[in-house]
């Protein structure tokens, strides 16, 4: 699978001065962490789940979590894991690509009973999202998703099953037990470095324990106890001197208009040049404005990737996640092997410094980017992406 290989090539050409990499579940992890992009979340009790997954596929979701947790009742728990079982069997007769896939359960116990139910078709299963993770749950669910690895070598050979921790729960969010519960969650998925695909913001969880819920208007950095929680699980977690781990951006909870109390958040001119006034009406009536601030600050602040729970947020994450020409340009000038001594220079845009030490990681971190999500041409704009990805 690749990014935008849901339209066709020859606008993939028009697009894009590097494309989409191909990728599979067997690819490198850290190759895969960076291309989750935006993970679509769905409830496990849906009947027509199988053919979600493909429709979902071919309208260029590359990440899906089938979920067992908060979006279920708990009464439905058991109905929910046998229609799981019956969609993945569904799923053995495609033949196409299908997303990663991933299921979020409530225990470890689930995850190895699970897998011994799927059979044959765990071949389908990327790995397992952890909720309300910390030092002590985390490990009774890391050491499950081992021994359900165990109990599928003749199926995915030497293929690993990921795990996604939901950093969610209130020892975290609370000031006087942060420090403590980031350390002790910073040593669990250390000792299982490459099993941890990426970790994912529970940010719903955070406001829900101080009874806040952020309005169509504003994004979860404009939250300040949330923001917190961010900057210091970045902090910890998401350090660029090779400790770090990918950490994904949280939910945006809004898909339909509401009653706005600001303006739209949507500049006019960059649609006025496309001739895409229509689309940016389009944008702001589904309250998808807020959602594309929300995905500029989430990789302003080192989030890489978005939970979604709606198909049309995945367009927006992965237009936004492409690289820039201009940023593409300083990232290779940045990591030329004659700059290694460091040093500054004017970038090849004019237009700004480029310091070659300080800037490396960053460079680093953008040419993987690049890898995964392509380099847009230089006369192109997320506009064009978005438009692109919308009218398929």
């Amino acid at each position: 699978m690749r990014h935008f290989g849901h339209i066709s090539p020859a606008v993939r050409k028009d697009l894009f001065h590097q494309e989409p990499a191909d990728f599979t579940a067997a690819s490198p992890s850290r190759m895969l962490s960076a291309a989750l992009g935006a993970t679509l979340y769905s409830p496990a009790t849906r009947p027509r789940l199988a053919a979600d997954v493909v429709k979902q596929a071919g309208r260029g979701v590359v990440s899906m979590v089938l979920c067992l947790e908060d979006s279920i009742s708990d009464a439905d728990v058991v109905a929910a894991e046998e229609n799981l079982v019956r969609q993945f069997a569904e799923l053995e007769a495609h033949s196409g690509e299908l997303p990663l896939l991933f299921v979020r359960v409530r225990e470890p116990e689930q995850v190895p009973d699970l897998v011994r139910r799927l059979g044959p078709a765990v071949r389908h299963l990327a790995g397992f999202v952890l909720p309300k993770f910390t030092a002590g749950r985390g490990d009774a669910f890391l050491d499950a998703v081992v021994a359900a690895e165990a109990l599928t070598a003749d199926v995915l050979g030497d293929r690993p099953l990921y795990a996604m921790p939901v950093l969610e729960s209130p020892e975290l969010l609370h000031l006087e037990s942060r420090a403590e519960t980031l350390a002790g969650i910073a040593r669990t998925v250390g000792r299982h470095r490459d099993r941890v695909l990426a970790l994912r913001l529970g940010v719903t969880d955070f406001c829900s324990a101080y009874g806040l819920r952020r309005t169509p208007d504003m994004t979860a950095y404009d939250i300040q106890i949330v923001a917190g929680v961010i900057a210091d699980v970045v902090n910890v977690l998401s350090r660029a001197d090779g400790s770090g781990f990918t950490v994904t951006g949280p939910v945006w909870e809004y898909f339909r208009r509401q009653q706005r109390l600001f303006k739209p958040q949507l500049r006019r001119s960059p649609f006025l040049e496309e001739g895409a006034e229509e689309l940016r009406t389009t944008l702001i009536e589904h309250d998808l404005d807020g959602l594309l601030r929300e995905i500029e600050l989430d990789r302003a602040n080192g989030l890489l990737g978005k939970t979604c729970i709606h198909p049309a947020h995945v367009t927006p994450v992965h237009a936004l996640s492409v690289v820039s020409h201009e940023e593409f340009s300083d990232a290779q000038d940045i990591l030329r092997p004659e700059r290694g001594g460091g040093g500054v220079l004017r970038s090849a845009y004019t237009n700004k410094m480029n310091e070659v030490k300080p800037h490396r990681a960053w460079a680093e971190r953008t040419v993987l980017r690049a890898e995964v999500f392509g380099v847009a041409r230089e006369d192109v704009g997320f506009v064009d992406l978005l438009t692109a990805g919308i009218q398929v």
